[in-house]
């Protein structure tokens, strides 16, 4: 039994010899495979490259203006963001009605995969016509494409052509008539926000005007509001006339004296807030109905809406600087006589505010109300 246990099987060493040359056939197709896909990662290799290119973030703070070197050390940037794929741009103009661009806003899926790229900051201006601070603007923007979005939602009258270079070519959205103090004020917002959605990559969404400029350089601005764990939307309870005064009790239930809130429309929220505000269709048609002058819609809606439906991710404050020094309807302006690096460093480091539970100076990053003729002295601080 033993010896027939042993015994070597007639047709082993043939068998043998097969595996052999199996394993050397299976040797010499694997290395062909091996050198063919080899060639094939290096050929796509090369051809990523030269389909996408990548920009990075400075690595240094480089600040529009000069300032003191003891706030500069303050505002040194504190992300490092990854490669960004740089997308040809294109123009935002659509034929989508106001309900149209609203529900389809809504869907968009809130949030971004990073996979392909970093998040971008939305830049919407509201505006009457042209923006007499695009060279500031361009200047701001320069170098940092696929970081930022820029729409701007002007009066329909205006026709004024933009050259293909310039950084505003192709950013005017479909745009209606808007009055001051009137709810279509927010309607224009809330168009602005909706066509800002559309990109899922947009996280950060800012409100600005044509009287406004830049306080710092592209980066620290970004990094700020990136790395922000709180949107800035101005919102408050005010006793006064002015405040409580406006409300209608007929908002009520589902607005009550308690929720109201005062604060600037000049804001910047994420994604998360924005699509709540698009997508709201409770608290806007009673603000529609029963706020109208001297209840301003802008000045009550957002800061409301937020207080009621998440105020914990509001830090109360807007980062847009204005100056209401003096009591008066509006807010004071600054032609090329008010222009003084003293002026911006008051306004920049002139504040003390929170800013993810620490406190800093860094508390505006824009300021509103300055003049078109304050363009050449801004650029001479440093622009040009």
């Amino acid at each position: 039994m033993r010896t027939h246990q042993n015994a070597q099987h007639p047709f082993t060493c043939s068998r043998l010899n097969l595996n052999k040359v199996s394993y050397f056939l299976f040797f010499i197709v694997g290395l062909s495979i091996g050198f063919t896909g080899s060639f094939y990662v290096k050929g796509f290799s090369l051809y990523l490259k030269s389909t996408f290119s990548y920009s990075f973030l400075p690595a240094t703070f480089d600040p529009l203006f000069l300032q003191p070197k003891s706030p500069l050390q303050q505002l040194q940037p504190t992300l490092n963001a990854p490669p960004t794929m740089i997308i040809e741009k294109e123009n935002v103009m659509h034929s989508m009605e106001d309900k149209e661009l609203f529900l389809r806003a809504s869907s968009i899926l809130p949030k971004i995969d990073h996979k392909f790229g970093v998040g971008k900051v939305a830049f919407m201006y509201l505006t009457r016509g042209p923006l007499p601070f695009s060279p500031l603007w361009e200047k701001f923007f320069r170098g940092n494409e696929g970081m930022y979005s820029i729409y701007v939602h002007p009066d329909p009258s205006y026709n004024e052509s933009i050259t293909q270079g310039n950084v505003f070519f192709g950013t005017r959205v479909p745009s209606q008539e808007v009055e001051w103090g009137k709810p279509t004020m927010v309607d224009a917002e809330r168009r602005l926000l909706a066509n800002a959605l559309l990109d899922f990559s947009n996280q950060r969404f800012i409100l600005l005007s044509e009287s406004c400029i830049p306080l710092f350089n592209f980066t620290t601005v970004y990094n700020h509001l990136m790395d922000s764990s709180q949107s800035f939307v101005s919102s408050y309870d005010d006793p006064r006339k002015s405040g409580r005064g406006r409300y209608n009790p007929l908002m009520s239930p589902n607005i009550t004296i308690s929720q109201w809130r005062k604060g600037s429309q000049w804001f910047e929220i994420s994604r998360d807030l924005a699509m709540k505000i698009v997508s709201d269709q409770k608290y806007y048609p009673n603000f529609q109905q029963h706020c109208s002058p001297p209840c301003y819609m802008d000045e009550h809606y957002i800061p409301t809406l937020l207080n009621i439906l998440c105020p914990e991710n509001n830090s109360n404050r807007t980062i847009t600087w204005v100056d209401w020094s003096k009591p008066a309807p509006h807010p004071g302006r600054f032609d090329r006589q008010s222009i003084s690096e003293e002026l911006l460093n008051r306004i920049r480091f002139g504040t003390n505010c929170s800013y993810n539970g620490n406190i800093m100076t860094l508390c505006f990053l824009f300021a509103r109300k300055f003049m078109p003729n304050a363009l050449q002295p801004l650029m001479q601080l440093g622009l040009v």
